[in-house]
């Protein structure tokens, strides 16, 4: 089981996302924004991040940009969840809202197995 950061502006789709992961045996914690994310990060390293792609503060693309960039979280596996999956470019995979809890969880679970390969 993994670490999983949910990063979404919105508290009722973060707690769904909690559950899904928590049901699974992983832990979670949240992020409002992407600001609160990348702190989050630098306190903490998730083994995996779950985000949202539009966010007020700081959006899921400038989050994907600033984690990319930096050596120490630029191997942390991204999941984007969005309803513009589109703007995801960098993100390892992403799905586009609504979603099928199976799917966020087979798609994580993957990210989080190939990650600890790496």
């Amino acid at each position: 089981m993994g670490t999983v950061l949910v990063v979404d502006d919105e508290p009722d789709l973060r707690f769904v996302l909690r559950r899904i992961f928590a049901r699974a045996g992983h832990e979670v914690t949240e992020a409002g924004d992407g600001a609160a994310a990348l702190t989050a990060i630098h306190q903490s390293p998730p083994d995996l991040v779950v985000t949202d792609m539009m966010m007020p503060v700081m959006d899921g693309v400038e989050l994907i940009r600033a984690l990319r960039a930096d050596p120490a979280t630029a191997a942390i596996p991204i999941l984007s969840v969005s309803g513009d999956w589109q703007l995801a470019v960098d993100a390892d995979a992403a799905l586009a809202k609504p979603y099928q809890c199976t799917e966020v969880l087979a798609v994580a679970e993957g990210l989080l197995r190939e990650g600890r390969t790496k």
